[in-house]
């Protein structure tokens, strides 16, 4: 019988950004202080820019957090790297760079790993493996996710010896936009499973309870879920027995879930 206090023990707490609440996502700033928050995992969004070099970056625009309204696959990486992603969160951020992948990923401690979430195709994949290899981390501390079925399982094919998840959300209804339909968890398990996949990083938002997370490990799959920056979501989830959390407050939604209870 698995008490909670053993579930919290075994859940992974995954910086969504790094420390995104505190300090500015998808910077090595923010990739430290979530190392710093204690977080067993980071996590990070890379795009290809036009002369094939991987930027560590959210939106495929890099208005949001640098001001610049232009497309990162239309820049050059001396371009991108010349903006302010710091300053959009305060003026103590003032300056910080938008990292490659290489520099995000030399932030991982000994021990720790690094969610690798690829936001823009297969295209992506030789520079990524270039980027792997000389980052030196072992493949237990590198995961892959992503959204685009087809491009999780061409990352398997071609990284077999990293976890590879599947990221999955809501789907959007056929006949109305604004109504969300949630996804059936059986046909999720026979895709992941067809893929040869290790797991679904599922939206927390959908309802996952222990049923849930029993069908998947009973298919020889991990779940994870996301982002999750309330104390009793993140209560329900690990008690429903995921295997991790990603969270914008990795330290203190630890605090936080050891003194709930």
């Amino acid at each position: 019988m698995f008490t909670y206090a053993s579930l919290l023990q075994a859940v992974e707490i995954i910086a969504h950004r790094g420390a995104s609440h505190d300090a500015p996502e998808n910077t090595v700033a923010s990739f430290n202080l979530g190392w710093r928050q204690k977080a067993d995992a980071g996590e990070l969004d890379i795009h290809l820019t036009t002369d094939g070099q991987i930027v560590v970056i959210h939106d495929a625009n890099a208005k949001r957090t640098t001001g610049l309204d232009a497309a990162v696959a239309q820049c050059r990486l001396t371009e991108l790297r010349a903006l302010d992603a710091g300053s959009w969160k305060g003026v103590a951020w003032k300056g910080e760079k938008l990292p490659t992948l290489r520099e995000a990923l030399a932030t991982i401690p000994d021990g720790k790993r690094m969610f690798v979430e690829i936001k823009c195709g297969p295209k992506v994949l030789p520079a990524l493996r270039s980027d792997l290899k000389a980052s030196g981390k072992k493949p237990e501390q590198l995961v892959l996710i992503g959204f685009d079925y087809d491009t999780m399982v061409q990352a398997k094919q071609q990284f077999p010896q990293l976890q590879v998840y599947w990221i999955v959300s809501h789907k959007t209804d056929k006949h109305d936009k604004n109504k969300r339909e949630v996804p059936r968890l059986d046909s999720l398990i026979q895709k992941a499973r067809a893929g040869h996949l290790d797991g679904l990083d599922l939206d927390a938002r959908l309802p996952i309870d222990s049923h849930w997370v029993s069908q998947v490990k009973a298919a020889g799959l991990r779940l994870y879920v996301w982002t999750v920056d309330d104390v009793a979501v993140a209560s329900r989830l690990i008690s429903a027995g995921v295997d991790g959390i990603t969270t914008n407050r990795p330290g203190w939604l630890r605090e936080q879930l050891c003194t709930d209870r």
